[in-house]
């Protein structure tokens, strides 16, 4: 078993790859191969099995994909290629990357994964695929229908080998190799080498050569490290605060579970944090366009477990937050390993309670790393973060953007007024649409870390980190009016889904929406009576997890507690309102 750490490559055009490769490529604004990729293409490219060992986010998918579309650049309708990856996200990131690689060439490339029609899939088989790219409990059960054939795979690619020992594919990925034809080329990626990877390698690879760009497989020195002592009951408030006092970047949050995703988007949604969460429990479609959103940079937050973000590959995260504190080393190491990828900076923030410490120190021995403690930011950091960052967005557009058709418009009104009052007055009106104030920070409220904190539990931390703490001066919203939303918790809605439907399609900002209250057919949002006349006037329905309904006025013009008797579009009552106006009432005595 060679080992090779490298070579001396420049450019993609010194690894002899076909003409439409290297063009596509180009396309792609790729110019120097990264180091895996430098060492891995030629041994591919000379029929080589490999075992490839490199941190996330280092090009591993241009590693093995180049040469693989370099062997099948002629086609082919039956499968030739085949790339096994432990999650949905992983393969069709995977898929969409060799597309990109491919243009020109006549190959037909195929995902087939979990969760997602057979159908579609079948239809795709049938009508001819050079490279299928699928997960392994998929690509077994198509193999167990007769509709995936491996007897003419060429090259096969074993993507995060370590990820899908830990999901338990093991048996899965030893009956694939098992499938395949002797004279098949293997390429192999694992972050980690546990003991039942080695074993495969051993059965079913033949002189792989190691390759290895990285000191060592849990090398994270790349990425600026910080962790904050938080307990439980405050980690929500410094989750916000640390968001608010950098709000430019694009975030990735981590929590153990599908419901403390849910949970911790929503609560980030209600305090004004344009937040979306992923997990388990979203379609696939759900997921798609979450990570879409991700990617268009429309979605700067978003809130995941381990599992559902793998395979996220979003080259613009500047900052990974685990809110939940990883279970081991390799955990922490794959999370963290979404930001600071292909040369770009990246910073790492984990949330620490008193009784987490202790992991904390076995940690920075794991990754040979001394993560600093750091302060969450105060009130006065995050003021002049927003002061600084306004400033600097209006000295841009002053210096940058095209005025000529304001200023026109300023001569024309005329200029008795004072320009200092008149900049203030846009700077204001600016402010109140982002939610922002300029205002002197109010005084620090005093963070405890005194016994109750030393001998709290996870389980009754975890309860009081629903409520979301409030800090001293902060005003209590009066609803001044009700919304009437005919759909509720039947549908699966959330109340983060309400507040980012009304701030997505209406522009409401999250500080002026007060108590969101759930039933199981409707639900009842609080407003300013204005902004609730000013959503009705623009459109009287509304989009919520792809469902839409009517919106209406829930209670009458004086605020008072009868609702306002409502029809549906074709004049007939409807008689939901009332049944939980009453049930409303009982509640909130």
């Amino acid at each position: 078993m060679g080992l090779l750490r490298g070579a001396d490559v420049s450019t993609f055009s010194d690894l002899a790859l076909n003409e439409a490769i290297v063009n596509a490529v180009s396309k792609l604004g790729f110019e120097t191969p990264t180091p895996i990729q430098a060492a891995t293409v030629p041994e591919l490219l000379n029929g080589t099995d490999i075992i490839g060992k490199a941190r996330t986010g280092s090009g591993k998918t241009a590693a093995f994909g180049l040469p693989m579309l370099h062997h099948l650049a002629e086609g082919g309708d039956a499968p030739r290629g085949l790339v096994l990856a432990p999650t949905r996200e992983l393969a069709l990131q995977v898929t969409d990357a060799l597309r990109s690689f491919a243009k020109g060439l006549p190959v037909r490339i195929v995902t087939i994964y979990g969760g997602s029609p057979y159908p579609p899939q079948l239809k795709a088989l049938r009508n001819g695929a050079t490279i299928v790219v699928g997960t392994p409990g998929r690509v077994i059960d198509h193999m167990d229908r007769g509709t995936l054939n491996l007897s003419q795979v060429e090259m096969f690619v074993l993507d995060e080998a370590d990820e899908m020992l830990r999901m338990g594919f093991i048996e899965e990925v030893e009956r694939v190799f098992e499938n395949l034809p002797n004279d098949r080329q293997v390429a192999l990626f694992s972050a980690t080498m546990p003991t039942a990877i080695q074993r495969v390698t051993k059965r079913f690879m033949s002189k792989p050569t190691v390759i290895e760009v990285e000191a060592t497989s849990l090398s994270v020195d790349h990425i600026e490290q910080f962790w904050i002592r938080s307990p439980a009951r405050k980690k929500l408030d410094d989750l916000v605060r640390l968001l608010l006092a950098e709000p430019s970047g694009y975030t990735l949050i981590f929590c153990r579970t599908r419901k403390g995703c849910a949970e911790v988007a929503d609560a980030l949604t209600k305090r004004g944090v344009a937040a979306d969460a992923i997990h388990g429990d979203l379609n696939q479609s759900a997921r798609e366009r979450v990570i879409n959103r991700m990617r268009a940079k429309s979605l700067s937050v978003l809130v995941g477990t381990d599992v559902a973000a793998r395979g996220i590959d979003v080259s613009h995260l500047t900052r990974v937050i685990n809110f939940d504190y990883p279970g081991s080393a390799e955990t922490y190491t794959h999370r963290i390993g979404r930001t600071g990828r292909a040369g770009a900076e990246g910073k790492a923030i984990t949330l620490v309670t008193p009784s987490e410490q202790r992991k904390l120190r076995f940690l920075k021995k794991a990754i040979k790393y001394d993560i600093q403690e750091i302060s969450p930011p105060s009130n006065a950091d995050i003021a002049a973060q927003q002061r600084s960052a306004l400033w600097g967005e209006l000295l841009d557009v002053m210096n940058e953007g095209d005025l000529q058709h304001e200023l026109a418009w300023l001569d024309e009104v005329g200029t008795e007024t004072d320009p200092a009052a008149l900049a203030a007055a846009a700077i204001q009106l600016l402010n109140t649409t982002r939610g922002m104030d300029l205002a002197p920070p109010l005084p620090e409220p005093k963070r405890e870390r005194g016994r109750r904190d030393r001998r709290e539990d996870d389980g009754s931390r975890a309860q009081r980190s629903k409520r979301a703490p409030r800090d001293e001066g902060e005003v209590t919203r009066v609803n001044e009016v009700e919304l009437f939303i005919g759909l509720g918790k039947t549908a699966g809605v959330r109340p983060g889904d309400i507040v980012g439907a009304l701030a997505n399609e209406f522009e409401v900002s999250g500080k002026d929406i007060g108590r969101v209250m759930l039933f199981d057919r409707n639900s009842f949002v609080g407003l300013p009576r204005s902004i609730a006349e000013r959503v009705l006037d623009k459109h009287d329905k509304i989009t919520i997890r792809g469902k839409t309904t009517y919106l209406s006025m829930a209670r009458g013009g004086g605020g008072g507690d009868k609702p306002v008797k409502r029809r549906s579009h074709k004049g007939r009552p409807i008689k939901g309102p009332k049944k939980d106006h009453k049930r409303r009432k009982k509640w909130n005595k």
